[in-house]
C-alpha cells in the first residue's frame, strides 16, 4: 500500500514532464545515430558498398534514408506531429538497419533491436490516446483492442533488453542481480505492480548504464568509444521505453487492470 501511495506521490509530482522526459529518451538512440550518419557517411557508405557489393550509389542512399528518416522522425516525436507516421518510420530504420548490419543473427543485437521496437510501440499506443483524447466525454466503447495490445506487446519486447544483462557467472553479485532483475521483467511483462516494477527497472538501468557504457572515458579515436556510445543510446531509448510505462500504465491486458474488475 505504501509502495503505491509513493508511486502516485511521484507520479503527481512528475506528470507534466515524465512523458516529454521518456519521449526524449526514447529517440535519443536515434538522433545519435542520424547524427553519426552525418558524420561518418563515408565510413558507412564504404561499409555498406564492402559488405553487400551494391555500389557507391546504392550505399549512398542507405546512408541518405537513415540519415533523414531517424532526423526527421525524432523532430516530429518530439514536436508531437505526426507522431504515428514518424513511429512507423522508424520501425523501417530498425529493419532497414537489421539486415543491413547482419544484426538478424546477432542473438544480442536482435534483443535489442527488439526491444527498442517495444517502446516505439508504447510511443504508439500514447499517441492513440492524444488522438483520443480530444473527443473526451463523447461515450466510447471499452478502450479498443489495438492500443491495449500495442501496449501490451511494448512491455514484452521492452523485457528482452534485460535478457541480454543477465551475467551467469557464479558470484554472489551476479546471482542476485539475475534473480532481481527476472522478478522485475516479469512484473512488468505480466502487468503487475507495473509502474512500481518499471521505475525501478529504471533506475537498475541507468545505473547499468553510466557504468558499463561510459564512452566519454574513452578516446575518440578507439573503435571502442562507438560501441559503448551506440550500446548506451540504445539503452538510453529503452529507458525512455519504461517510463512511457511509469507514465501511462501497463494498459488493458495486464494484471493491473484484472484486479479492478475482481
Amino acid at each position: 500500500m505504501c509502495d503505491n501511495r509513493n508511486i502516485l506521490s511521484f507520479l503527481r509530482v512528475t506528470k507534466q514532464y515524465l512523458p516529454h522526459v521518456a519521449r526524449l529518451c526514447l529517440i535519443s538512440t536515434f538522433l545519435e545515430d542520424g547524427i553519426r550518419m552525418w558524420f561518418q557517411w563515408s565510413e558507412q557508405r564504404d561499409y555498406i558498398d564492402g559488405t553487400w557489393n551494391c555500389g557507391y550509389f546504392l550505399a549512398s542512399i542507405f546512408v541518405f534514408l537513415n540519415l533523414f528518416g531517424q532526423l526527421s522522425g525524432c523532430i516530429l516525436v518530439l514536436s508531437r506531429n505526426f507522431v504515428q507516421y514518424a513511429c512507423f518510420g522508424l520501425f523501417g530504420i530498425i529493419a532497414l538497419q537489421t539486415i543491413a548490419y547482419s544484426i538478424l543473427w546477432d542473438l544480442k543485437f536482435l534483443m535489442r533491436n527488439l526491444a527498442l521496437g517495444g517502446g516505439l510501440l508504447l510511443l504508439l499506443a500514447e499517441s492513440r490516446s492524444e488522438g483520443k483524447s480530444m473527443f473526451a466525454g463523447v461515450p466510447t466503447m471499452r478502450e479498443s483492442s489495438p492500443k491495449q495490445y500495442m501496449q501490451l506487446g511494448g512491455r514484452v519486447l521492452l523485457v528482452l533488453m534485460f535478457m541480454t544483462l543477465l551475467h551467469f557467472d557464479m558470484n554472489f553479485f551476479s546471482i542476485l542481480q539475475n534473480i532481481v532483475g527476472t522478478a522485475l521483467i516479469i512484473l512488468v511483462a505480466i502487468g503487475f505492480k507495473t509502474k512500481l516494477a518499471a521505475l525501478t527497472l529504471v533506475i537498475w538501468l541507468f545505473g547499468i548504464n553510466i557504468y558499463f557504457n561510459a564512452f566519454w572515458t574513452i578516446p575518440v579515436y578507439k573503435p571502442m568509444h562507438d560501441f559503448l556510445k551506440y550500446d548506451f543510446f540504445q539503452t538510453m531509448s529503452v529507458i525512455g521505453g519504461l517510463l512511457l510505462v511509469v507514465a501511462l500504465g501497463p494498459g488493458g491486458v495486464s494484471m493491473d487492470e484484472k484486479k479492478k474488475e475482481w
